[in-house]
């Protein structure tokens, strides 16, 4: 992966200053490339009269976000401010020509498209080369050497043997196909990236350097931070609301871990504590409704159901997600006798409040957009951004104010963050089309469910572990996209509902991020805090603990994704919740007082015993009967006989 440029995360009339002309170019193609995205998302094109197809818009934005990386990320993924070198002026022309000339003649290409003309196939190649080669300058060899495995795998597939011989396919087809078909680059992938991604990236700018980075931040201090654990609840509420807008959870955990992990390391959090704190809240981001870092609407654009639906099943998981982590760090905080911030430390939520909750009409014009007025999720995005503008360039935050001198490095800013997920995007409609045309997307399902016999169990696990390995660290529109392809329709196809199967790649795809041995977040998060890394990895698999288990209860019981009676939904998820917590004190090893291993077996016990849901049967209800007893048996009993230690109060807050 590409070490992270800390000068994106700055704003400043400077931003075209002690630059090459090459890389100022590509700068002024980041701009161009967010104005692209508002006239898609304000539909200004057709106001102005112009008609013209999905794909030659897509097509038009790769004519930009080529050039751009390759004036602005050298072949060798050195310093990026050095010069471009000659050939990657020429790679850049061709790549802008090619867009043009597919943006302009697509039409007249598609009517010949399937008997593979050589204008298409050269542009095909074009498209598939360069994206290739953007996509190792900019996320790094991994998924470089990943993207040509499969086109090697797709190409060549005809000679594998049993149910993965896939169809012989000529080259000329095989990267028209890939290049130019909507099943493949000019397709959904690059539609998300091009038009949502953009927009609520650009909301993302606009949001903070109008200061609501700043408002959310005290806001969270002064709701959570004077209680025991403060700091890391923090943390945990900061990293979680600026993850869900960001769709990237390493971007998160460098914008706010720079703040939140030496405030949790100053309070007492150890250094490996605190940097998993941050890795695992900023991860949860991406799974929290309403915008799960994207996702939740590309999920609904994938499966054909309503926006709402894919929300309204989120939102369990998620909380169980936060509880469990919420839990995590107060009793560790009893453990280890951690402190709450100094009252110097924080400000009072009255005057904080009164200066800064403007900062929730954005939020509130987004919600009302996408469920009352039912717009696209890049209208809806914009529509936020445009009424952060009063509230930003009139009253601001504190010192912190929108000016209109902002506008040319915010929208700069925009298009470079969305121009390293572009190329995912591109490369993911690449895999795509190469599991599509060869049918190996099928075959794998088909040799999966053959192979595994039946056996739900084992083939989840293997979705599972699959799905944690493909996930490589790629922003969450990537990780989806290529999960829901490749492992989502195996668990479809063995009788497990399609919105369910997605969540449950979708969560372990998301859960790569914090799990060996690729774990990007927390080791991005170590580095930050200079925290011993695989120290660091090993303590967000314990805070995270529970999204290892949240997507098997989402496959098993349908009330985890609230489909069923409102009884069994309230009752599955009271005595998740209580669940979680027993589970939790067990990892962390104290409640009143230190646990020995008795009180922890039986605090296990108990806790899984509640976590089971209740809509799976009798043997399932028996299951949270004997649960409640247990755990009424130890709240209760004073069979503990050790110490309290201080602030025993019991809290998740």
């Amino acid at each position: 992966m590409q070490p992270v440029d800390l000068e994106k995360q700055e704003f400043g009339l400077d931003i075209f200053s002690n630059r090459t002309v090459s890389h100022r170019l590509g700068l002024a193609l980041c701009g161009l490339i967010s104005l692209a995205s508002l006239g898609w998302a304000l539909d200004v094109y057709r106001e102005l009269g112009m008609s013209f197809m999905n794909e030659q818009f897509f097509a038009m934005v790769m004519a930009i976000a080529l050039p751009a990386v390759l004036l602005m990320y050298r072949a060798d993924r050195s310093d990026l401010l050095q010069a471009a070198p000659i050939y990657d002026w020429l790679l850049a022309l061709v790549g802008f020509a090619n867009g043009v000339y597919v943006a302009i003649y697509y039409p007249d290409i598609l009517d010949r498209l399937y008997t593979s003309p050589e204008d298409a196939v050269i542009a095909g190649s074009v498209f598939v080369g360069l994206i290739a080669e953007g996509l190792r300058r900019t996320a790094g060899k991994v998924l470089f050497l990943f993207l040509m495995f499969i086109l090697l795998f797709g190409f060549f597939s005809h000679y594998l043997p049993f149910n993965f011989r896939g169809e012989e396919i000529s080259y000329a087809r095989y990267v028209v196909f890939l290049g130019l078909d909507s099943n493949g680059l000019l397709g959904l992938a690059l539609k998300v990236s091009t038009t949502m991604i953009t927009a609520f990236l650009l909301f993302g700018f606009v949001l903070e350097k109008a200061g609501g980075a700043e408002f959310f931040t005290d806001f969270s201090k002064s709701v959570v931070g004077a209680k025991r654990g403060g700091s890391a609840k923090i943390a945990i509420v900061a990293s979680s609301l600026f993850g869900s807008i960001s769709g990237s959870a390493v971007s998160n955990v460098v914008s706010t871990g720079v703040v939140t992990i030496p405030l949790m390391r100053r309070s007492g959090y150890s250094n490996e504590d605190s940097a998993g704190v941050e890795a695992v809240a900023s991860t949860g981001g991406q799974l929290m409704p309403p915008m799960m870092g994207i996702a939740a609407f590309l999920m609904a654009e994938i499966l054909q159901r309503p926006y709402s639906e894919v929300v309204i099943a989120a939102i369990i998981p998620a909380l169980l997600y936060y509880i469990a982590l919420f839990t995590h760090v107060d009793l560790l905080a009893v453990r280890d006798r951690i402190k709450p911030l100094q009252a110097s430390q924080i400000g009072k939520l009255g005057p904080i409040f009164s200066k800064g909750w403007l900062f929730f009409i954005p939020f509130v014009v987004i919600i009302m957009g996408l469920f009352t007025f039912n717009l696209q999720p890049e209208t809806a995005a914009v529509y936020g951004s445009v009424s952060l503008l009063p509230i930003g360039l009139f009253l601001g935050y504190g010192t912190i104010k929108l000016s209109l001198r902002d506008a040319l490095p915010i929208l700069v800013r925009t298009g470079q963050a969305a121009l390293e997920i572009m190329m995912i995007s591109a490369a993911a409609g690449i895999i795509i089309g190469v599991l599509n045309i060869s049918g190996l997307g099928f075959a794998l399902t088909l040799e999966l469910v053959y192979m595994l016999d039946g056996n739900l169990l084992i083939l989840l696990l293997v979705v599972a572990s699959m799905s944690i390995v493909l996930g490589m660290g790629m922003p969450t529109v990537g990780v989806y996209l290529l999960l829901a392809t490749l492992l989502a329709p195996s668990i479809v196809e063995s009788g497990i509902p399609a919105l369910a199967a997605h969540l449950f790649v979708f969560y372990f795809g998301i859960m790569s991020l914090i799990t060996p041995p690729v774990a990007i977040a927390a080791f991005i998060a170590a580095t930050l805090e200079r925290a011993d890394a695989f120290k660091a990895v090993w303590a967000a698999v314990r805070f995270g603990w529970v999204a290892y288990l949240i997507p098997f209860l989402v496959v098993a019981s349908p009330v985890m994704i609230m489909d069923g009676t409102w009884p069994h939904i309230v009752a599955s998820f009271v005595t998740a919740v209580a669940g979680v917590w027993f589970v939790t004190a067990t990892i962390v090893g104290v409640w009143r007082g230190p646990m020995n291993a008795m009180i922890r077996s039986a605090f296990l016990v108990g806790g899984l015993l509640l976590i089971v849901p209740t809509d799976l049967g009798t043997l399932a209800i028996a299951a949270n009967v004997i649960g409640v007893v247990l755990a009424v048996v130890l709240i209760t009993s004073s069979a503990f006989g050790q110490q309290r230690l201080p602030e025993t109060c019991i809290t998740v807050v």
